[in-house]
């Protein structure tokens, strides 16, 4: 143990210069990590803040409320598209327009056959005979792209092309 003690006793300075030398170093080491931990901290923070200054949680949080209110948006935009789709399909689809001249001593064609008619083929035919002394019109009632009554060659001319201009299956 004396060995011991003789040997730690002569190189003692060079032992405290060794272990100063190497507290120094772990010091820089700790310095260098505090400086790198406060830039990240500094990084995080702008991060994580949001473009108005407010936390990333709190940006996220607006966000997803946004999110969850176009979806309200869209369920109720769904519901009025269904009530629309429904109410259309009543709604005028197929139109023909036939105009004619039924006399030879009136000029230009005056006279006119319309087919007026929904999705099923349902609506009615207004026809105008145009002439130098009077105007008549009349109608008739269509059902599934049918006449309820005798039609002359116009108006039938007229339902055709109603028929045709049309999607869905109303076929007469």
């Amino acid at each position: 143990m004396d060995d011991l003690t003789r040997l730690v006793t002569q190189s003692l300075g060079a032992i405290m210069v060794a272990l100063a030398v190497v507290i120094l170093g772990l010091i820089v080491i700790i310095l260098v990590l505090i400086r790198r931990t406060s830039r990240l901290d500094r990084r995080i923070a702008l991060l994580t803040a949001g473009g108005d200054g407010t936390s990333l949680e709190a940006t996220l949080e607006a966000h997803i409320d946004k999110v969850y209110a176009m979806a309200r948006e869209v369920d109720e935009l769904e519901v009025r598209t269904a009530v629309l789709e429904r109410a259309g399909e009543f709604a005028f689809q197929r139109l023909g327009l036939v105009r004619y001249n039924p006399f030879e001593d009136t000029g230009g064609n005056q006279s006119f056959a319309l087919a007026l008619m929904d999705r099923h083929g349902d609506g009615f035919i207004v026809s105008s005979l145009h002439t130098r002394a009077a105007t008549r019109v009349y109608g008739k009632a269509i059902a599934q792209g049918k006449a309820e009554g005798a039609l002359s060659a116009e108006e039938a001319e007229a339902l055709r092309i109603a028929l045709a201009s049309g999607t869905g299956p109303a076929k007469a």
